[in-house]
């Protein structure tokens, strides 16, 4: 019995060591295949790691590239302003320029009133006789004379010879005693601004009109014959009407008559009464035209003439021309005869300048 026993239980462990032995065979398969997994997965993982870091190289490097990239461009934007500012300042200064030229260069002044009178016809007489003048014409001749303006405590001296005013501009300042005081007054030479002179040619029309003021109450063809029909009854002032335009824009056009004499008598009026269905005054004007003729610009600085600056007010106005003229006439001082002396302690005094001509020999 027990040798029965110790056999069955001999085969039982005999089976439980090929069990163990199949298991222990098993897991030594399994570890092989986790193993094979695992360095597999390893490769992957380094392949994967290998790939970002190349990208985060590539990364890198695109950003150094940009950062490059960015800072030649703010260089160049940097070089780009800097250009732009240098030539806006180029820039302004031509427009300032060009500002001061346009200024020098325009005329506005009031041109005063003149009567004019019909003297004679250039032509022959027997020219004259036979021909109807449709067009009075003429010219005038506009010179600026050229000025300066003077500031408070300047004053404006001419000699009557040019040495003296040369040697006057040679020193720094000039000490003016004025009764107990004593001022610096500091010599300058004179620089005029730009002058003009020019011509204008006009002429007038003796047969046509200018007419305005007539807005468009009626279609433009009913318009047209409206005003044609008020200028042409003579008890108004009108004529024949040989030719009129109309422009219902503006409302105003031109009348061309048949003879003259009706074109003057009407624009000495200045309005002319207008039935379009409403009355209307329109407002009648020459019909002339103008050409700007030999136009001049000249400059210059006067030889005798001195700019006195750093004027103190000691005395009134009069009183310290006085002493000015009396101070610049000694030869002592530098000085000569002064021909025309002008100082003004407020400003404002606008000096005219006219042609130097030596005066005649007595």
């Amino acid at each position: 019995m027990d040798v029965t026993a110790a056999l069955k239980d001999l085969e039982l462990w005999k089976a439980k060591v090929k069990e163990a032995e199949n298991e222990k065979s098993k897991r030594m398969l399994e570890k092989l295949d986790c193993e094979e997994q695992k360095k597999k997965f390893q490769k992957e993982t380094a392949h994967v790691l290998s790939v970002q870091k190349e990208k985060e190289a590539e990364h890198l490097r695109m950003k150094e590239k940009l950062e490059t990239l960015n800072s030649d461009a703010e260089k160049r934007n940097r070089a780009l302003r800097e250009r732009i500012k240098a030539h806006e300042d180029a820039l302004k200064v031509k427009q300032e320029e060009y500002s001061l030229l346009q200024q020098q260069s325009k005329v506005k002044t009031d041109i005063p009133e003149k009567k004019v009178k019909f003297a004679h016809v250039i032509t022959e007489e027997k020219e004259a006789e036979e021909h109807d003048y449709e067009t009075t014409e003429g010219q005038f001749t506009i010179s600026q004379k050229p000025s300066l303006l003077l500031r408070g405590g300047q004053a404006l001296i001419t000699f009557e010879e040019d040495k003296v005013a040369e040697k006057i501009l040679m020193l720094p300042k000039c000490c003016v005693p004025v009764d107990n005081n004593k001022m610096d007054v500091k010599p300058v030479s004179v620089t005029l601004e730009p002058s003009v002179k020019f011509q204008i040619h006009f002429s007038i029309s003796n047969r046509k009109i200018r007419f305005s003021d007539v807005p468009p109450v009626l279609d433009e063809d009913r318009m047209r014959d409206r005003l044609e029909l008020s200028f042409s009854k003579p008890s108004l002032g009108g004529g024949e009407v040989e030719e009129l335009t109309y422009d219902m824009t503006r409302g105003a056009g031109h009348v061309t008559f048949l003879n003259t004499g009706v074109a003057e008598s009407l624009y000495l009026k200045k309005k002319y009464p207008i039935n379009v269905g409403e009355k209307i005054d329109a407002c009648i004007q020459p019909y002339f035209d103008y050409q700007l003729k030999q136009f001049q610009t000249f400059c210059g600085v006067p030889k005798r003439t001195v700019l006195l600056e750093d004027i103190k007010g000691f005395l009134d106005e009069e009183d310290m021309q006085d002493h000015l003229e009396i101070y610049f006439q000694k030869p002592s001082n530098c000085g000569g005869e002064v021909d025309a002396i002008k100082y003004t302690s407020k400003g404002g005094v606008t000096a005219y300048f006219s042609d130097d001509v030596p005066k005649p020999e007595a």
